[in-house]
């Protein structure tokens, strides 16, 4: 199926009119705005801003930049809060920011967070990162979720700031995450993991759980590109994964909240985010000499229909489920209410923007690499 750039672009701005609409969780302005309004500086924003910030890098977009440059000033202005894995979600786009500007204030905040979670940052055995949220530290667990929200993080940080210790401990994360989160009767992942009991808790192979990990190993290799032995485990893995997730795409082209209960409900967050790990796995070349090549492709095509369908007539991405905590039983992701939310927003720009130059000449992560740092307005 080939999309039409005008169907893709009209969709793109509505997602982008209503990411900068939200002012929290479910609560959008009643006016357009052209500033992003959210509020709180945690994780939800932060996948936001990275959606924001791909877009706008994409399209060259200098305002756009300038506007995500704006949130940063006045969040820091405001204080920052507390350091904890899904607060330090924002601090990739962050990174990113100061990376492409040179500004030493940026910079300075940077160093300073990721100098924490190196030396401070509390640790589970094998020294994972603790999925520590602002409402409790979690002793003992690992989730999914971290590899997004802190690790790719610590791998933009390292790579900008020279410092390889930092870019080897977010290696070091992903491979111990992959370790206990893995399922290898399925290929799939498990939402979390706790060292206090060692279980899986309900044993959920939750839709947007595994969508964080099916971004942020392309997102690593884009990001800071791992070489040798980790970045062949981590491409097998990630293969692997998208094979797994193939046969279980719902008939209306997204996944369900539990990917292997077809009687959970259909979620377009995780399935927008399964989508735009699938183009930007092809785009670093992890897809490449797949035998299911073309079926991944097929896949994304029919989540992009799904998730065009669910754009509301104010720019929310509708069938989106509200913030996770670790849940106990199957039945407890079954019924996490749906809520118009800044990673939706984003989930879906990453994968339709990406779904829009699937076809064009684009560089790869590496040859981004090669462009230069700081100051240097390059793409990837």
């Amino acid at each position: 199926m080939t999309w039409q750039q005008s169907g893709l672009d009209t969709a793109l701005a509505d997602l982008a009119t209503g990411f900068r609409r939200l002012k929290g969780i479910g609560e959008g302005a009643t006016d357009d705005s052209a500033e992003i309004l959210f509020e709180e500086w945690d994780w939800e924003i932060g996948v936001g801003l990275y959606g924001a910030f791909r877009e706008a890098e994409a399209a060259r977009d200098a305002e756009a930049m300038a506007r995500i440059g704006r949130w940063y000033d006045r969040k820091i202005a405001e204080g920052l809060p507390r350091i904890q894995v899904n607060s330090t979600a924002p601090m990739l786009t962050l990174a990113l920011l100061a990376d492409r500007t040179g500004r030493e204030d940026w910079r300075q905040i940077v160093r300073d967070w990721a100098d924490w979670i190196h030396d401070t940052m509390p640790r589970t055995e094998e020294a994972g990162y603790q999925h520590t949220v602002k409402e409790r530290d979690n002793d003992g667990q690992l989730w999914d979720d971290t590899l997004f929200m802190a690790v790719l993080f610590m791998a933009a940080a390292g790579r900008a700031e020279g410092r390889r210790d930092w870019s080897d401990d977010a290696e070091a994360q992903f491979l111990t995450h992959i370790r206990f989160l893995g399922d290898p009767g399925s290929g799939l992942f498990f939402h979390g993991w706790t060292f206090i009991g060692r279980h899986n808790y309900a044993r959920a192979l939750w839709a947007r759980g595994n969508a964080w990990v099916t971004i942020a190993i392309p997102e690593l290799f884009r990001i800071a590109r791992p070489s040798g032995a980790v970045a062949r485990h981590l491409g097998q893995v990630w293969r692997t994964q998208v094979a797994a997730l193939l046969p279980l795409q719902g008939e209306s082209g997204l996944f369900h909240t539990l990917l292997d209960d077809p009687h959970s409900p259909p979620e377009a967050s995780g399935s927008a985010g399964i989508g735009y790990g699938i183009l930007a796995g092809a785009r670093e070349g992890l897809l490449a000499d797949a035998p299911f090549a073309a079926a991944a492709r097929s896949a994304a095509d029919r989540i992009a229909g799904a998730i065009i369908a669910r754009i509301g007539p104010e720019g929310y991405l509708a069938e989106v489920s509200d913030g996770t905590p670790m849940g106990d039983t199957l039945d407890f992701y079954s019924r996490i209410p749906n809520t118009p939310t800044p990673y939706g927003q984003a989930l879906g720009s990453l994968f339709l923007g990406e779904l829009s130059r699937r076809d064009r000449p684009a560089r790869t992560g590496a040859a981004a690499q090669q462009g230069g740092h700081h100051g240097q307005h390059h793409t990837q």
